[in-house]
């Protein structure tokens, strides 16, 4: 929960992936739209970290476990952006506004933490509805392939959750924005773009799946650790 609510302020950043490890840019095309480069946000640093936690608690928990968090996290996140809207909306100190340099601080403040709407509503809905597509998929798995292969259906639920995550919060927080001049191939395009960085770390960050299941079961003791991924999986 902590991982999504910062994931969705440091969010408001957008960098080069390329520029931070040292590289030039890509230019990639897809759906005729040229000259793609991985300029993504912030939180794609964190949301990795979300799903990988995700099919932790689904693997112990499962449905029932994960809805709850799922619905817990989007509760945090739509009560923390009613009181950053109010402290936005406060008026600021007239010696903190602007600074004796002549620096903005209250436009500043009120733009980096200040998101919009339909962003807002955008990334809410792309995370519950990714949360709820992996916790269905990663079950689904788990009952064609029993208690093994834990990576295998951690990283399938992943990348197919990401697929619809990727795309819905670019539908909604910007095709569906009045006058946001975003057109179906560009959301199509740089959603392809997103996705193609959230597959990769996937695969990369699957080996942790494994750590944190040696943890859990030496921390939990093999009966008890049995014991609850059995229940999970029956009550799916």
């Amino acid at each position: 929960m902590a991982n999504a609510l910062i994931a969705e302020f440091v969010g408001a950043k957008i960098f080069s992936l390329e520029k931070t490890l040292g590289f030039p840019p890509a230019s990639l095309s897809f759906f005729g739209v040229e000259n793609l480069s991985f300029n993504m946000t912030a939180g794609v640093l964190l949301w990795p970290v979300v799903f990988v936690m995700t099919d932790v608690v689904n693997e112990y928990f499962g449905k029932r476990g994960v809805r709850l968090l799922s619905f817990f996290a989007a509760g945090l996140i739509a009560y923390a952006f009613v009181m950053v809207g109010l402290a936005i909306a406060a008026s600021p100190a007239d010696f903190w506004k602007t600074t004796p340099d002549g620096f903005d601080a209250d436009r500043a403040y009120s733009h980096t933490l200040g998101q919009g709407m339909w962003i807002i509503i955008g990334s809410l809905v792309a995370f519950l509805v990714g949360q709820l597509v992996d916790v269905i998929v990663f079950q689904r798995i788990r009952k064609w392939t029993g208690e093994k292969y834990i990576g295998l259906r951690a990283t399938a639920s992943t990348l197919v959750s990401q697929l619809i995550d990727s795309y819905v919060v670019l539908f909604i927080a910007f095709y569906l924005k009045p006058n946001s001049g975003w057109s179906l191939a560009l959301v199509a395009a740089v959603g392809t773009v997103n996705y193609l960085y959230k597959s990769f770390m996937a695969v990369a960050l699957t080996p942790l799946l494994y750590v944190a299941h040696r943890i859990i079961d030496g921390y939990l003791g093999p009966e008890l650790s049995k014991s609850l991924t059995e229940n999970a999986a029956k009550e799916n």
